[in-house]
């Protein structure tokens, strides 16, 4: 039962892959910039899940062609909308992310979040 199931919701399982290489990435890794691409990973993953529930074989894209206004015939446009939405404040965030990494790098020296704390803290003390 569970191996048909996964046969017919690979891009979910894709998704949930993904979605957990980015968080181990995001959690694991001290470089900011490896930090930056686990969450654009993330993302993906999450992308990637809302297109897959979004989608409905044999069914059309939600335009009215030939008169044909019954809903059990079109797939719901709602995911599509919010993949978009997403990737456009995704890739708004990831500039801002970029901006403060080389910020950090230019007054630091280091990407590695651990060298920057001790850093900061020598910083404080003085």
């Amino acid at each position: 039962m569970v191996g048909s199931n996964l046969r017919f919701n690979n891009f979910m399982v894709a998704a949930v892959i993904i979605f957990g290489i980015g968080f181990t990435m995001l959690f694991l890794n001290r470089n900011l910039v490896k930090k930056i691409i686990g969450f654009n990973f993330m993302d993906s993953g999450i992308f990637l899940f809302l297109a897959s529930n979004g989608y409905i074989e044999d069914r059309i894209s939600p335009i009215i062609q030939g008169g044909e206004v019954s809903v059990s015939n079109y797939i719901n446009p709602i995911p599509a909308g919010l993949v978009l939405t997403g990737i456009v404040v995704s890739v708004s965030v990831t500039a801002v992310l970029l901006a403060l990494t080389v910020r950090l790098y230019l007054r630091y020296h280091t990407l590695e979040l651990d060298e920057i704390i001790a850093k900061a803290r020598t910083e404080d003390e003085k």
